[in-house]
């Protein structure tokens, strides 16, 4: 059995960005209106934007066109130049992927578990940040580590018996709020759940079409 693991980790709840500022400085990164900064001998530690101003237009913009809302997302793998490896282009970024030591990769490079786990923990990781902000949460540490089993028999067809795929997904959240109610994590935890695009595709998967072209 093989268990692949994906770890995010963020201080505290929010955005982070290095550079200097003024002692009292009150000014925006990024276009994004700060809330709060903390910081350590001038360096600017933490970004906390607001969340709901952010977000409000693009509500608005939604509810008024209600097809502005629907986007598509693509990745297009690529060949290199061996079969136990691969490019995969997602438009704004290329990244490298090879097959997992366990069926012959050489291991320096994520495998394609490794990328659907890190999907999973980035996007659980992003959703919790965003609805503690947006609750006011104060946090000291948010921490989202996502493990999956598999049975690599499956993928090797050594057994029909054995399925392909993992079998079991785990996603833990460590979250340090001391400050928080009980009631408040639990609305954290439920609103987290609810809203994050890749736990929820997982659990309530959409059917896949394969289109297969020969030239």
């Amino acid at each position: 059995m093989a268990e692949i693991s994906a770890k995010i980790d963020l201080q505290q709840d929010g955005i982070y960005a290095i550079g200097y500022i003024g002692k009292d400085s009150e000014r925006s990164v990024g276009g994004l209106a700060l809330d709060r900064i903390s910081k350590l001998g001038g360096l600017m530690e933490k970004v906390v934007p607001d969340i709901r101003s952010l977000q409000k237009p693009l509500k608005e913009q939604y509810r008024r066109d209600p097809r502005s809302s629907r986007i598509t997302l693509t990745a297009k793998g690529g060949e290199t130049g061996t079969p136990l490896s691969c490019s995969v282009d997602i438009g704004r970024a290329i990244y490298q992927a090879e097959a997992h030591t366990g069926v012959g990769g050489t291991g320096t490079a994520a495998c394609s578990g490794d990328l659907l786990l890190g999907a999973l923990a980035a996007c659980a990781q992003l959703t919790c940040q965003l609805v503690a902000t947006a609750m006011g949460i104060q946090t000291r540490h948010i921490e989202v580590t996502v493990n999956g089993d598999m049975d690599l028999k499956g993928t090797l067809g050594i057994s029909k018996e054995v399925p392909v795929g993992f079998d079991a997904i785990r996603v833990k959240f460590n979250v340090d709020a001391p400050q928080a109610t009980p009631e408040q994590l639990r609305s954290l935890q439920e609103k987290t759940e609810q809203y994050c695009v890749v736990l929820q595709t997982l659990l309530h998967p959409p059917k896949i079409a394969a289109d297969w072209v020969s030239n």
